[in-house]
Order: structure tokens, then C-alpha cells, then sequence
């Protein structure tokens, strides 16, 4: 489950796009989305989101900005997934999450979206899900 080279550049390339654009819109795409499939989940968010609106973009851009040295980032997401578990984040809602994730990336990319991205961002997704759920089983 490791990212090619060829899958960093194809990240990098694509999210370079995404940080022209206006944060708040990407994220309200992004929890309308995971909301609009799982209402259940709005529970485990705040009422006000701007502080979570500013929490995803920037660990995406740290993810993305580190991706050539994921495995530095591993401490990190390892703790993130700890504070996830506490918050009642359970192992089955990271998929809802890559799907909404995936799905924002398709809008927002448009043409620009194809097989070798989805991959790429699937991986990257996968990878980092994978880090945080293991964290998260661990006391």
C-alpha cells in the first residue's frame, strides 16, 4: 500500500489545484457530502465548523506537502487517530470518509479527475486511514 512516485506527483499535482480554491468551499462539499450519506455522523461534529474546516484543509496540506516522507508524518496521524477513537470515531466510518473525500476531489478536479487519480488518492487515503486505525486499537 505504498505510493508510487508517479502517485506523489499525480497528489501533489491535484491538490495544487484544490488549494486555489476557497477552503470554505471545499469543506462545506466535503461534510455535505459525508452528512448528506451519513446524517448520523453531524453528531460527532461541533455546531460551528469553521475550526474543523481549518483542521482538515491544513493536515491535507501537510499530507500532501509530505508525502515524498509520509512515514515522518506517522507519529502524527498515529495521534490524530487516538483523538478520533476518544471522539467515537469507530473503524467502520473512515470509509464514508474516503468516499466523501474521493467524491469532493472528482467535483472539484472535474476533467481533470481519471482512473490514475482515484487510484492515487485511494492509496494516499488508505495509507493514512490504515495509520490511525491501528492507532486508534492500541491503549
Amino acid at each position: 500500500m505504498e505510493l508510487t512516485r508517479e502517485q506523489v506527483m499525480v497528489i501533489k499535482k491535484t491538490w495544487a489545484i484544490f488549494r486555489d480554491m476557497e477552503p470554505r468551499l471545499v469543506c462545506d462539499v466535503f461534510y455535505g457530502k459525508l452528512f448528506y450519506d451519513n446524517p448520523p455522523l453531524r453528531k460527532l461534529f461541533p455546531a460551528e465548523m469553521d475550526e474543523q474546516y481549518a483542521k482538515l484543509i491544513n493536515m491535507l496540506n501537510r499530507v500532501v506537502a509530505r508525502l515524498d516522507q509520509l512515514d515522518s508524518m506517522t507519529a502524527e496521524l498515529q495521534a490524530m487517530g487516538k483523538r478520533h477513537a476518544a471522539y467515537g470515531v469507530r473503524r467502520e466510518l473512515y470509509g464514508p470518509v474516503g468516499i466523501a473525500l474521493l467524491w469532493t476531489l472528482q467535483q472539484g478536479l472535474g476533467a481533470d479527475w481519471n482512473n490514475e487519480t482515484k487510484l492515487a488518492w485511494q492509496t494516499c487515503y488508505a495509507k493514512i486511514a490504515t495509520i490511525m486505525q491501528e492507532a486508534a486499537q492500541t491503549p
